[in-house]
């Protein structure tokens, strides 16, 4: 089935075709309220009715998890004009993100980057035909896998006992015995202070990392987040981890465990998610004389 003329065909993800996404799909929404479709392309081999390996064992089909978007809204001009709305990018993201996590609750899905769109289905067929073995092979490392994410941040910093605006400054201890050389004595006790908490959060990363290498297969580290994401205190470590699913509860417990001893800093596993981290990267766009496809 191809779009109309004013449609385009916007993909979620790449997924196997099979029982388990076309549950998934039943009465699912997407872009707008759009009903989530699929297309496919050729069989590949799979080892498992419902895995996405690239061995042995009867044919299956890849699928592209689809909506049909106004090309008023998702050709490329206007692509250009919504990334500079943080509304409209907010609620696409959020609709493309709950598209993927439905579907991964299924099955295996290979995510693809937000606002991936094509002419119509026969040109999202054709190129995922031409990504046929890419996409198979990385859904075969990512099948009964899924992504945790584990973030560092820093507490708020508070002037430690004895250093506030209040604290004695009298002679006979060492202390200060002027204004300034008693906000010299805070400015050095708070900068120690926050020396020894970023003390703590190298030593809970390293913890984590150590931990980590014996439950995940990946591991990949994204920059810090700042500003409202991040909420109170500072991100300072901001990692994800491709974990088995029969490790998932284990990784996170143990993880968990580990890092409780530590008072001066915040360590937050979230998932388990769509390996969102651990995607294969885009193609690069292909273009025709037909028309703007912007997808992988």
């Amino acid at each position: 089935m191809t779009t109309s003329d004013d449609a385009l065909t916007y993909v979620y993800a790449a997924a196997p075709l099979t029982a388990g996404l076309r549950e998934a799909l039943k009465g699912l929404r997407g872009i707008y309220g759009s009903p989530v479709l699929f297309v496919t392309a050729a069989p590949f081999a799979s080892d498992s009715a419902d895995g996405a390996d690239g061995a042995d064992g009867p044919p299956v089909t890849l699928a592209f998890a689809t909506s049909h978007v106004p090309r008023g809204d998702f050709d490329e001009r206007a692509l250009k004009n919504h990334f500079e709305d943080l509304e409209w990018l907010e609620d696409v993201a959020r609709a493309h993100h709950d598209v993927v996590q439905a579907l991964s609750t299924r099955t295996t899905v290979l995510p693809l980057r937000m606002a991936t769109v094509y002419q119509d289905d026969d040109r999202a067929g054709q190129a995922l035909g031409e990504q046929h073995d890419a996409f198979a092979e990385r859904l075969s490392q990512l099948t009964a896998h899924t992504e945790f994410g584990v973030k560092i941040y820093l507490a708020p910093s508070a002037a430690p006992a004895g250093t506030g605006p209040g604290a004695d400054t009298g002679a006979g201890t060492g202390a200060a015995t002027t204004p300034g050389k008693a906000y010299l004595q805070r400015r050095r006790a708070q900068h120690n202070a926050q020396e020894a908490v970023y003390g703590q959060a190298q030593e809970a990363a390293e913890i984590v990392e150590a931990i980590a290498s014996r439950y995940a297969s990946q591991h990949a580290r994204h920059p810090t987040q700042r500003g409202a994401l991040t909420g109170p205190g500072e991100n300072v470590v901001n990692d994800a981890y491709l974990v088995p699913d029969a490790y998932a509860e284990s990784f996170r417990a143990a993880i968990e465990d580990a890092v409780d001893v530590f008072d001066g800093i915040r360590v937050e596993v979230t998932g388990p998610w769509a390996p969102y981290s651990f995607a294969m990267p885009p193609a690069e766009p292909r273009r025709s004389a037909g028309g703007e496809e912007h997808g992988p």
